[in-house]
C-alpha cells in the first residue's frame, strides 16, 4: 500500500462514519400510542416521556389499565380469562401491536416512518 491508499481509505472511512452519524441523529422520530376500544380511538398516548406513567381505560370485561416507560407501553391489568394481553409484554415498534379481544381493546404505535413491509 502506498500513501495514496492510506488516504483514500481514512477520507472513505470519515464519509461513511458521518452518514452512519446523521442517520443515526436524524432518526428521533416523535413516536405516540394509540389506544382504540371497539375500533374507536379513546387515548393517544406521546411516547417521548421517560417516566412511567400509567393509563386506565374501560373494556367490555372492565377497566384496562395501561403502563409506558422509556418510549414503550404494555397492559399491565385486565379482565379476561387467560390475561393473555398482559403476558405479551412491551412493545416499542410501529410493526407490533397489543390486541386485547375479549375486552375490544387494540394498542399500537405510530410513529413517522412509513415502513412497507417487515421481513422476520
Amino acid at each position: 500500500m502506498n500513501k495514496y491508499d492510506i488516504i483514500l481509505t481514512l477520507i472513505i472511512l470519515i464519509i461513511g462514519i458521518t452518514i452512519f452519524c446523521l442517520f443515526k441523529i436524524g432518526n428521533n422520530n416523535p413516536k405516540e400510542a394509540i389506544v382504540y376500544y371497539d375500533g374507536d380511538i379513546v387515548l393517544k398516548i406521546d411516547l417521548s416521556d421517560h417516566e412511567l406513567r400509567t393509563y386506565t381505560i374501560e373494556g367490555f370485561n372492565g377497566d384496562v389499565v395501561i403502563e409506558t416507560i422509556d418510549g414503550k407501553i404494555r397492559v399491565v391489568e385486565e379482565e379476561s380469562p387467560k390475561h393473555l394481553c398482559s403476558i405479551q409484554g412491551y412493545i416499542s415498534t410501529s410493526y407490533e401491536s397489543i390486541i386485547c379481544l375479549p375486552n375490544k381493546v387494540v394498542v399500537e404505535i405510530n410513529d413517522s416512518i412509513d415502513v412497507d413491509t417487515i421481513v422476520r
